[in-house]
């Protein structure tokens, strides 16, 4: 096996980035800036586990290579409080034990976080103003304020010896957000004006014409929607999107409706809202102050549009919420796009309503979602503001980010450069160039531990899930003959009525292989065991094709 090859040499006098996390993907973002012997992180989020790890639901990046600087970490930055921007900081901060910076949204949403993990009491959580300034180490950091589908989305301008870097985060130009500041765009300009060495991007819609629309078109839309309505309703959204559960609350106000929250995660974001100052006046009924009115009385905001198995709508789709039922000439509005990823799961949500008679409304049906990233109309004008000597593209799968990096290139930005994670790329001085790789992993938050994806157990799991498990007993005497048949039994595989004649073949087999062993072998334990899973093995492979989990136990009868 090749030893990993040694960390990259960080020069001292040069500015440097390194993304451990969101380049090539969308979520998990973890960004790294060095400069003059110091760190600092803008970002630390989750991404949501797929089929391809039973068990686990939340993938974070690893930080083992700042965890070992993290002397020289002076801080984590958050540009906003989405999930895949803050949400590993209550599980990784006690690695890096460094103070974190939010604004006041942002900051409410992880407080609720820190609480949940025990941590509040310990970590260093500052508030920073809208539009507010950071002096950490060699970073001049300044805020300026963006729009997205969040409140208090910020890019960050950040001014080193070496030049002016914009970390745009997660944005998009809307004209009207509804909820929140506007889109600075004296702030860009000013940056342009003064000079940016490098813009560091979000490509999330770098393949997409045009431009992303408004939170207020989607609030004309639902209004007209949900004033149709005269039976059962229900609107499932992100739940971090406060413009639009504010335009839902309004609707059902409108509408003659009370809104009903279902679902922990609204309410979580809720609370943040209202301590931060936002949803000032809105009523928003808890699922207790809704139980006693009828579903034709109310609009349902639930959590779950991404067909996430154990959030309110599933359970609603599934007839097993205890609040909340629906049925036949009752409609549902997903609020929301489709993850990349989640195309299966929320198929089979809407299937399962429809067969219930409900009526499902999507994006495809109507003006209910906007996106909360720039198209490619937005990208030239953020380009034209800021006009950067560098143009690195991150937050994207690979192809959103060749868009982006051409893009760039075709609005004469003068080095465009891609990057993947670990990848450390020197942005000054000389030109742009990757100078070395560092260890980019991920982690999973498996019940309360974080494992490496690679964990031992999640690749049992796994195997479990795909090829299921055979268990063995076999009795032997002291010499390690076998005294009666061996008995075997199986999970998923095995463990059917029509399935006897199989066990009987294979206990026939282990059988076979235990007193077929030598006297020396038979009396050695892990012999024996060894024996027999090798005959489970062929004899399932050949009559089923599977390699299930083996699990041999020898019991041996003194005598």
């Amino acid at each position: 096996m090749n030893a990993p090859p040694p960390p990259p040499a960080v020069q001292r006098d040069a500015l440097h980035f390194l993304p451990l996390g969101g380049a090539g993907e969308i979520g998990m973002n973890l960004n790294l800036y060095a400069c003059r012997g110091q760190w600092l992180m803008v970002d630390l989020g989750i991404t949501f586990a797929g089929d391809s790890l039973p068990g686990i639901d939340v993938i974070m990046p690893d930080p083992a290579f700042i965890e070992e600087r993290r002397d020289d970490l002076l801080a984590i930055v958050l540009t906003h409080a989405h999930e895949d921007h803050l949400g590993a900081v209550a599980y990784l901060w006690p690695r890096l034990r460094c103070p974190v910076y939010a604004t006041p949204f942002a900051a409410a949403v992880l407080r609720e976080k820190l609480r949940d993990e025990g941590l509040l009491s310990e970590v260093p959580l500052t508030e920073v103003a809208l539009s507010g300034r950071l002096d950490l180490g060699p970073f001049a950091l300044t805020l300026i304020s963006l729009t997205h589908s969040i409140p208090e989305p910020n890019a960050l301008l950040i001014e080193t010896p070496y030049g002016r870097v914009v970390h745009t985060g997660d944005w998009k130009i809307d004209p009207d957000p509804l909820v929140g500041d506007p889109l600075d765009e004296a702030a860009l300009r000013q940056a342009g004006e003064a000079g940016v060495l490098a813009l560091v991007g979000d490509s999330t819609n770098a393949t997409v014409e045009g431009e992303s629309g408004s939170e207020a078109d989607v609030r004309r839309t639902l209004a007209a929607l949900i004033a149709e309505r005269e039976h059962g309703l229900a609107v499932t959204l992100f739940a971090s999107n406060v413009a639009r559960l504010e335009s839902v609350a309004l609707a059902a106000r409108d509408a003659g409706r009370e809104p009903v929250l279902v679902g922990r995660s609204l309410q979580r974001y809720v609370r943040a809202a209202r301590a931060s100052g936002y949803l000032d006046g809105v009523r928003l009924l808890t699922e207790d102050e809704g139980a006693p009115l009828h579903k034709s009385q109310v609009v349902y905001l639930c959590t779950g549009c991404q067909g996430e198995p154990r959030a309110a709508m599933a359970r609603i789709a599934g007839d097993s919420h205890p609040r909340v039922s629906l049925g036949t000439g009752d409609t549902v509005i997903f609020s929301s796009k489709i993850i990349p990823g989640n195309e299966r799961p929320i198929g089979a949500l809407h299937n399962r309503l429809v067969q219930q008679g409900v009526e499902v409304i999507t994006e495809k049906d109507a003006g209910v979602h906007v996106s909360g990233h720039p198209c490619r109309d937005e990208l030239r004008q953020m380009y034209q503001w800021v006009r950067p000597q560098i143009a690195v593209p991150v937050h994207g799968e690979a192809r959103h980010m060749q868009a982006h990096g051409a893009l760039a290139r075709a609005l004469q930005v003068p080095e465009p450069v891609l990057v993947e994670n670990g990848d450390l790329l020197r942005l000054a001085p000389g030109p742009a160039t990757v100078i070395g790789r560092a260890p980019a992993g991920r982690l999973a938050l498996d019940g309360g531990q974080i494992v490496a994806t690679d964990h031992v157990s999640i690749g049992a799991r796994r195997k479990l899930m795909h090829n299921g498990a055979v268990f063995v007993s076999v009795v032997v005497d002291r010499g390690g003959r076998t005294l009666i048949a061996p008995m075997v039994s199986g999970r998923g595989i095995l463990d059917g009525d029509d399935d006897e004649a199989a066990r009987d073949t294979l206990s026939a087999a282990v059988a076979d292989a235990v007193d077929g062993l030598p006297r020396k072998q038979a009396r050695d334990g892990a012999a024996l065991e060894e024996a027999a899973r090798l005959a489970v093995r062929r004899a399932v492979k050949v009559s089923h094709g599977k390699r299930p989990v083996i699990d041999v136990q020898i019991v041996r009868v003194p005598g």
